[in-house]
């Protein structure tokens, strides 16, 4: 009796650890699959809105255009990344571009808010309320004038906010 009890606790031991080695393959493959889905977002974000051939991806990458294609569908589906058919060289393949380009502090770095002298009243519900600065609204509308390929007299700014709806 004894030595089947100690087969029956050898088997069950060799079955806990083939299960936690299982477990751990599987991670490491999330892990990778993490690893690589990430440094392709990262990838196609420095391309910025211009985008970059998948193509072009996979060698940089070293990733067959299976698992590419793979990856890049997965950041679709996420809403990460969009993925556009175009024609290459006589070929078709895709262009990826990010959806969303990540803020950068430089995005801010000119915002009023860092010298403004009534910051300190500034407040959602305070005296001055950012709903409601001009300072604010004027330096968002410029950006964006900017960002637009608009140039943001002050013409533009002024038109471009009183005409918001809110």
């Amino acid at each position: 009796m004894d030595n089947n009890n100690e087969k029956n606790k050898e088997v069950e031991e060799s079955e806990v650890e083939a299960k936690d080695n299982a477990a751990a393959a599987v991670d490491d493959d999330d892990y990778e699959l993490l690893d690589f889905t990430s440094r392709v977002y990262k990838l196609v974000v420095e391309h910025g809105k211009a985008g970059v051939l998948q193509s072009e991806l996979w060698k940089k990458l070293s990733l067959t255009s299976r698992d590419g294609s793979r990856l890049a569908i997965r950041l679709e589906k996420r809403g990460m990344i969009k993925r556009e058919k175009v024609l290459d060289g006589g070929r078709w393949t895709y262009k990826l571009s990010p959806l969303r380009l990540p803020a950068q502090i430089k995005s801010i770095e000119q915002a009023p808010c860092i010298t403004c002298t009534e910051e300190i009243k500034c407040a959602p519900t305070g005296v001055i309320t950012p709903y409601t600065c001009l300072t604010l609204a004027e330096w968002v509308t410029r950006e964006y004038l900017k960002s637009q390929n608009v140039s943001p007299t002050q013409e533009a700014i002024y038109n471009k906010i009183f005409t918001l709806k809110v």
